[in-house]
């Protein structure tokens, strides 16, 4: 068994499309195919089920597939272990967020330390930040709601309330609070469902007896405050996304605790090199440096 098989393999399971797997790995589909049916011969049993192109993996595959993923994630963590060992100073930070009003601050904080770390940050939703984590493709995600696992360590490093934003021509504008009920017939702009805090917000309105009627979704959460000022919408956002060289006024809300956690994620059995342990401790200090500010 060869580890280019198991890496072939691995890109056909996931997308269960012979030409989508060709194209991602640059090989041609003959190529694959022959790769894969040389895997199915060495195990001696067939791992798809094949209908045209398009493949989805049997009972026997299902299986195969944990072992597969296990081998290589511990390979990666090797080359990760011994490129940290060899050149400590250099490497590429992965991450994974779906909060990002905070990220440019930690970001900048974090390059006065390591000068020439790279990064590489993907917005996601929860359902795929989960994916990336079970995988150890990413060395962090910063999250709202946290995330539970077996193989997920979850530190919770900030507590965040939520407030409504509108802009200051509105007629809530005078207000310092609000209820939920007196939203009931505004127009809101978010971000799409699969973000924590959307999913939250919506739950809390429900509960008060209606659902946010939403002019505008998307997978950009700080582009928020300037539809909200353009008065496209209202919106709830986090107060760590305030920015008050903007038109906005905030508002708390009236007889609701509406916060969110914000966590730090990491998988259990991948190798965190030395600049990813000082961008833990950065993201750390950073949030209880802003914590002390609020006391």
């Amino acid at each position: 068994m060869e580890l280019l098989q198991l890496q072939y393999f691995l890109a056909v399971a996931r997308l269960e499309h012979v030409t989508e797997a060709a194209r991602s790995l640059h090989v041609t589909q003959s190529s694959l195919s022959r790769t894969i049916q040389r895997l199915e011969e060495d195990l001696g049993v067939p791992l798809f089920d094949r209908i045209g192109r398009k493949l989805r993996l049997n009972e026997y595959g299902s299986r195969f597939l944990r072992r597969a993923e296990k081998a290589l994630f511990e390979l990666e963590q090797g080359k990760q272990e011994i490129s940290d060992l060899s050149s400590p100073e250099h490497g590429t930070l992965n991450l994974a967020v779906n909060t990002a009003s905070t990220l440019p601050n930690i970001l900048r904080e974090f390059r006065k330390k390591r000068p020439y770390i790279q990064f590489h940050v993907q917005m996601l939703t929860m359902p795929e930040m989960v994916t990336l984590l079970h995988r150890g493709e990413v060395d962090f995600c910063l999250s709202s709601p946290p995330i539970e696992g077996d193989d997920i360590e979850c530190q919770i490093v900030f507590i965040d309330p939520i407030v409504v934003a509108v802009p200051k021509a509105h007629r809530l504008a005078d207000r310092s609070s609000v209820s939920l009920t007196e939203l009931r017939d505004e127009s809101f702009v978010g971000v799409k469902n699969g973000y924590g805090a959307r999913d939250f917000v919506d739950s809390l309105c429900h509960s008060a007896g209606f659902a946010p009627r939403y002019v505008y979704e998307g997978d950009e959460p700080a582009r928020l405050s300037a539809l909200v000022e353009a008065e496209i919408g209202i919106a709830f956002i986090p107060s760590t996304a305030r920015d008050s060289r903007q038109h906005i006024k905030y508002l708390q809300v009236e007889n609701h605790e509406l916060i969110r956690e914000i966590a730090l994620l990491w998988h259990r059995s991948r190798y965190i090199s030395r600049a990813a342990m000082e961008f833990r401790e950065v993201v750390v200090e950073y949030f209880g440096a802003i914590s002390k500010e609020e006391e």
